[in-house]
This record gives C-alpha cells, sequence and structure tokens, in this order.
C-alpha cells in the first residue's frame, strides 16, 4: 500500500469524523441551553429530572453509552432499526452527553452574573425574555468560551470512540490499514495522530479568535 492510498483512505474517514464533530457540536450547544435553564427551574420536579440527567451522562462512561443507544432499542424494546442507525446512533450519544456538559457551564456562567443586572433591567421596563437574551446570555457566552472552547478540543478526540460500534470514522479507518497487507504499519498511526493535531489546532484558533471577537464585553 502507497503513503498516498494510505491518505486517502485516512481522509475518507476524517470526513466522517468532521460530520461526528460538527453535528454533535450543533446539537448539544443548542441543547445545552434548555439543560441550563431546566438545571435552574423554579420546578423542583424539572430540576430534579435534570440534576438526574446530567449526572448519568457524567457518571458513565460515553463508550457505554454509545453502546446503550445503539443496542437499546432493539434489546429493550424489540424495535426494529434502520441501516442508517448506526450513524444516527453516534450522534445521539455524543450530543445527549456532550448537552450534559455544556448545560453545567451554561449554568455556571448565567448564575455569575449579579442579581444587580437582572434588577436594573426591571426597573427599566425589560420583560424576563428580553432581559435574558439582551443582557444575560451575551455576558454568559463571553464567559463560558474558555471551558467551552476545552469541552470542544475533547469532542474532537472523543470522536475515535465511534468505533465501539462500528463506525468507519478516522481511527478505525487507521486501524484497518495498519492490519492489511502490505500496510505502512506504525506510520498508518503517525498519520492519524497529525490529521487529529492539525484539527485540534484549527478548533482551537478558531475559538481564540471567537473569544477576541467577544472582547468588547470587558
Amino acid at each position: 500500500m502507497t503513503i498516498q492510498t494510505m491518505l486517502g483512505l485516512l481522509a475518507q474517514g476524517f470526513l466522517t469524523t468532521l460530520a461526528i464533530f460538527f453535528l454533535t457540536l450543533l446539537g448539544s450547544l443548542l441543547l445545552g441551553l434548555p439543560v441550563a435553564l431546566g438545571r435552574m427551574s423554579r420546578y423542583g420536579v424539572v430540576r430534579g429530572a435534570i440534576k438526574v440527567y446530567i449526572s448519568i451522562m457524567r457518571g458513565t462512561p460515553l463508550m457505554l453509552q454509545l453502546m446503550v443507544v445503539y443496542f437499546g432499542p432493539s434489546l429493550l424494546l424489540g424495535l426494529s432499526l434502520p441501516a442508517n442507525w448506526r450513524f444516527a446512533a453516534v450522534i445521539v450519544a455524543f450530543v445527549i452527553n456532550y448537552a450534559a456538559y455544556f448545560g453545567e457551564i451554561y449554568r455556571a456562567g448565567i448564575e455569575a452574573i449579579s442579581d444587580g443586572q437582572r434588577e436594573a433591567a426591571q426597573v427599566l421596563g425589560y420583560t424576563r425574555g428580553q432581559t435574558f437574551f439582551k443582557i444575560i446570555l451575551p455576558q454568559m457566552v463571553k464567559r463560558v468560551l474558555p471551558p467551552v472552547t476545552n469541552e470542544v478540543i475533547t469532542l474532537v478526540k472523543d470522536t475515535s470512540l465511534a468505533s465501539v460500534i462500528g463506525t468507519v470514522e478516522m481511527f478505525t479507518r487507521a486501524k484497518q490499514i495498519a492490519v492489511a497487507p502490505n500496510s505502512p504499519g506504525m506510520l498508518t498511526f503517525v498519520a492519524a495522530a497529525v490529521f487529529y493535531y492539525v484539527f485540534n489546532y484549527v478548533v482551537a484558533f478558531v475559538m481564540e479568535r471567537i473569544e477576541k471577537a467577544f472582547d468588547y464585553y470587558r
């Protein structure tokens, strides 16, 4: 197997890695906000339910959650799942896992904003919705960007866990190439590591630029 062939196969797997990354990021960032709001709800039942959900997501391995989401519907409920359920299960498991982490990060950012700002908004005649979206949310985003960046970088590496249910992303592709006849051997994993490193570097650079864009909130 030539180096060019190896890189081409890794690039194919990398496309799946990118799909997992971006779909998870989009879904979990959006779902994290209602999770945070539910965690701060005035209703004890809602708070309790969200707290249990977060505890389960943070207290069990993502690999186990992938297996439960993928095998659970057929083994526990007897459902017949479509052929493309494997990839969908990866996205579902990743989204609900990362939404729990983002929800807690958002909650910490919201609670760090002083009550005086909410009171001032009420004096100015702002509704609760206007106060949240015009005053609280922009400041919360600024405060949570560093921990969100850490989670996003972790997500890049966690995409390799999709291999546990047979999803052929880049790490799985690297393992397949490494055991193939006439393969480059360890060079395959070195190349895969370079893919991950460059991707992480780009992600960190983009997040740093986003942080600088929010500097006007200092």
